[in-house]
């Protein structure tokens, strides 16, 4: 089930973490996230000791920082909409190097920072440790909706597929002699993306067609069968139960 190739952000490797079932680094990392959420943010210490935890965590796989913050670029976007923040958000306001900023949007940029970076880092170290087929796996062991898993799985297996008929279409409109430089070439941008949905749809078309002559009824066939003893429980429940300590200190200080 699922793809059967690594993906990008996989790092293999055969660290304690890497060995955890796949449900259970789920479960551990959405907890982590509800609690980081919880956290008020006027508690900055507490995020500095969630980054810590994080720290641990990608010790202990053995998954280098230089090879996390590459990935932590995807948050870029969010990382622009919180610097604006200052400057939009109506209230009271303050001086920063002469520059008049607004407290509140101050402390909902730092919000959106914090939470969001070490909600970043905690999916980060879960792909880098765990395959996207044993990913899919754990969803499901988790009670995932069964047709959101197959989704899922589908999306994952063919995201390549059409990635490389988008670059097979992009060679062969520059062997034409095509080069978008302008307004006036969105119209031939817009009809490739027309014939790309339309080859993806009959692409899809054909595939399930091809699964049901093979005996598909609605669901995919469990190979492998995940699970996890206490022990392992306890071992992912180790980020969760800290961070969940680190945010009651620090509603109560």
């Amino acid at each position: 089930m699922g793809a059967g190739h690594a993906h990008k952000l996989y790092r293999h490797g055969h660290s304690p973490v890497h060995a955890l079932p796949p449900h259970t680094k789920l479960a551990a990392v959405f907890a982590f996230v509800v609690v980081v959420v919880a956290t008020p943010r006027e508690a900055m210490w507490a995020f500095g000791l969630y980054a810590l935890l994080l720290a641990g965590v990608a010790a202990a796989a053995r998954v280098p920082a230089r090879f996390v913050l590459g990935r932590l670029l995807i948050e870029i976007p969010f990382v622009a909409f919180a610097l604006l923040m200052p400057f939009v958000v109506p209230g009271e306001q303050t001086q920063v190097l002469g520059v008049p900023l607004s407290v509140p949007g101050l402390w909902g940029a730092w919000n959106v920072l914090a939470k969001g970076t070490l909600g970043v880092a905690a999916s980060v170290l879960l792909a880098a440790t765990t395959e996207l087929r044993a990913l899919l796996l754990g969803l499901q062991r988790l009670k995932l909706p069964p047709m959101l898993v197959q989704i899922a799985s589908f999306m994952i297996r063919y995201g390549d597929v059409i990635t490389d008929e988008m670059r097979r279409m992009s060679i062969a409109r520059r062997s034409r002699g095509f080069e978008a430089s302008g307004i006036r070439h969105w119209g031939v941008l817009a009809k490739s993306a027309g014939a790309l949905f339309i080859r993806s749809y009959e692409r899809g078309e054909r595939v399930h067609l091809a699964m049901v002559s093979r005996g598909y009824t609605g669901a995919m066939p469990v190979i492998d069968e995940a699970t996890a003893t206490p022990a392992q429980w306890r071992h992912a429940a180790a980020l969760p139960a800290a961070a969940l300590i680190v945010c009651l200190l620090g509603w109560t200080l």
